[in-house]
């Protein structure tokens, strides 16, 4: 039988939503009956907005759809006053203040703190300069993730962008398309890096030569969340730029038509992988989803790949000063745990347009890039005061840093994680030092399985859970380590569990003071020595994960309390933001109704 979210698809889904959407916000929040909260929050999602958690009724988290993270001249300041004007929390968070943006691991855009009675002149003022929540969330084409710098990367293979763009607006809107079985996950890349990072997505176009032309090898099945990790397999075929649109629609018919719409856990591509195998996962394909003959496929050139690969021989992320293929520059700035004040992001807004053309990127470890800056303008850009808060050369444990949502908004969350990963981040940076060869180290906290902060694929991986201590229940992470992509990717180990908040840093300070005591050494090759002709190369700590079981990584590891001091501790399941606990009433709620539930005018 068809799950309880298929029927209410069945009733209302896709695009006729706004129209309901559009009504509800005209007679206010209390016009959704309360018996079908459940039903239209569900539906919501697909025009972007989730409610948020248990004592912030009426109020919504939007999500701004970019495609490959591309925000258009023009947009980031739009975003910015949204963000300014209807996002702003009726008390300060106490890292971040009270209105912000945050930037996701799917390259695009949330705003906490949004009135259902707001979202018409939201949507307005979006759509004035080309943004949109459409299929932000929901059961259909999510945002289309890629190559940061697609289209002005001086290493890129095929240009990405064009190919990103295109999907985008094929897809997305496309009643066809729009009612899958669960998200839909597409990634694009054209680049060395591997920044795309296909291997846990859906659907992935990679760099491929076929013939002396260069396409897409084609990947289908990854995925991380709720400890069902996959990395994307290859199902043998290669298509031409031109074609990847028609692959794309036939792939994505495929998981409509195939999907499990009975069991929501198990209503994902890499499901029905496992069931099929690549070989009947491609013959289904050729046979009933597509019109041309797939073609085998091309040479790859995953060899090439760099991003998160934890072989520390440059910076691959994105951060930073780099040179574009027409002689300008872009600037990849460190947001710590993606989340930008308001403020800030409008300040930025009049710098891209003072130094660049207006354009900036959003990146997969959730920081911003200005483009297009000419080289004469480039020394005056970096000496701005606000790059002394996001900076282009950061302590490698701020710019390895990434962290979901967390409880401060997610009803999913067990624990606080953007405050206290900024707060992690601090102190490592002040008490901890990498080895000199070390100049990246990702660390991934996600409050829960979902894996929203991808903590799967990072050095140090983070996932939120309960314990106690000294009697008292407090908040905990498992800690998973070795995690990362490239050619031969692997997902983290998960050595030690339930690790008391408080004692985190100190288990990575001693984790990598025993990577610094017992990493090997190899000779290398002469062959194969880089510029600096070193004959003598020292293990990796990605390296040094993989020779070890995970017994020795657990001793490695060693928990322990130092002066890091963690104010959320005891919030188990809470967080410092007010909320009703435990009843029905608005009493104790920062939600925009006064305690009889009579709605507040949106303005108020």
């Amino acid at each position: 039988m068809p799950t309880k979210v298929e029927k209410w698809k069945d009733e209302v889904y896709g695009n006729e939503i706004r129209d309901h959407l559009m009504e509800f916000a005209e007679e206010g929040w209390e016009s959704i009956p309360e018996d079908e909260h459940d039903a239209w929050f569900e539906r919501f999602k697909w025009w972007g907005l989730y409610h948020q958690r248990s004592g912030q009724e009426s109020y919504f988290m939007m999500r701004i759809g970019t495609p490959n993270g591309v925000i258009k001249p023009g947009q980031l300041r739009v975003i910015g006053e949204v963000a300014k004007e209807y996002a702003t929390g009726p008390a300060d968070n106490p890292e971040f203040g009270d209105a912000y943006c945050d930037w996701t691991t799917r390259q695009s855009v949330q705003l906490h703190w949004i009135k259902l009675e707001d979202i018409p002149e939201i949507f307005e003022k979006l759509e004035s300069v080309g943004l949109s929540t459409q299929q932000a969330c929901g059961d259909s084409w999510r945002n289309i993730v890629g190559c940061p710098v697609a289209g002005k990367d001086k290493h890129e293979h095929v240009d990405a962008w064009s190919v990103a763009e295109n999907l985008h607006e094929t897809f997305k809107g496309d009643d066809d398309y729009a009612n899958l079985p669960r998200k839909w996950k597409v990634a694009v890349a054209g680049c060395d890096e591997g920044c795309a990072q296909g291997d846990i997505n859906d659907l992935a176009f990679e760099p491929a030569e076929k013939d002396g032309d260069v396409g897409f090898n084609v990947r289908v099945g990854g995925g991380l969340s709720r400890k069902e990790e996959r990395f994307a397999r290859d199902i043998d075929v290669w298509v031409p730029e031109e074609k990847t649109a028609d692959l794309a629609a036939g792939m994505s018919a495929l998981f409509r038509e195939y999907g499990d719409r009975e069991d929501r856990f198990n209503a994902r591509i890499k499901f029905l992988m496992d069931e099929w195998g690549p070989e009947k996962m491609r013959r289904v394909l050729q046979e009933e989803f597509v019109d041309f003959e797939l073609q085998s496929a091309g040479e790859n050139m995953r060899d090439q790949y760099t991003y998160n690969t934890g072989t520390q021989d440059g910076h691959n992320d994105h951060v930073g000063v780099h040179e574009q293929q027409d002689g300008n520059y872009y600037v990849g700035l460190n947001v710590l745990v993606g989340r930008q004040g308001a403020d800030d992001v409008l300040e930025l807004a009049d710098l891209a347009e003072e130094y660049g053309s207006g354009e900036v990127r959003l990146t997969q470890r959730q920081n911003i890039i200005v483009t297009d800056i000419p080289e004469e303008n480039l020394e005056d850009f970096l000496a701005e005061d606000l790059l002394e808060d996001y900076s282009p050369d950061p302590s490698p444990f701020m710019r390895g840093s990434i962290a979901c949502t967390g409880t401060e908004y997610c009803s999913l969350s067990i624990v606080e994680t953007k405050n206290r990963q900024v707060r992690y981040a601090r102190w490592l940076r002040d008490n901890v030092d990498l080895p000199e060869d070390h100049d990246e180290f990702h660390i991934h906290l996600s409050g829960c399985t979902a894996s929203c902060a991808q903590p799967q694929i990072a050095d140090v991986s983070l996932r939120g859970m309960k314990t106690r201590k000294d009697g008292e229940p407090v908040e905990a992470l498992d800690i998973g380590l070795g995690g990362g992509l490239g050619d031969e990717p692997r997902f983290a180990d998960w050595v030690e569990m339930r690790v008391p908040a408080d004692e985190v840093p100190g288990a990575i300070k001693n984790l990598l003071a025993n990577f610094e005591d017992n990493r090997e050494e190899r000779v290398v090759p002469e062959g194969q020595r880089g510029r600096d002709g070193e004959a003598v190369e020292r293990e990796t700590f990605r390296d040094f994960v993989a020779r070890h079981d995970e017994e020795t990584l657990s001793e490695f590891v060693d928990p322990e309390e130092t002066s890091y001091d963690d104010p959320y501790m005891h919030n188990t399941k809470q967080t410092w933001y007010p909320y009703a606990d435990g009843d029905d009433s608005m009493d104790a709620s920062p939600a925009p109704t006064d305690g009889e539930g009579t709605p507040l005018p949106s303005d108020d």
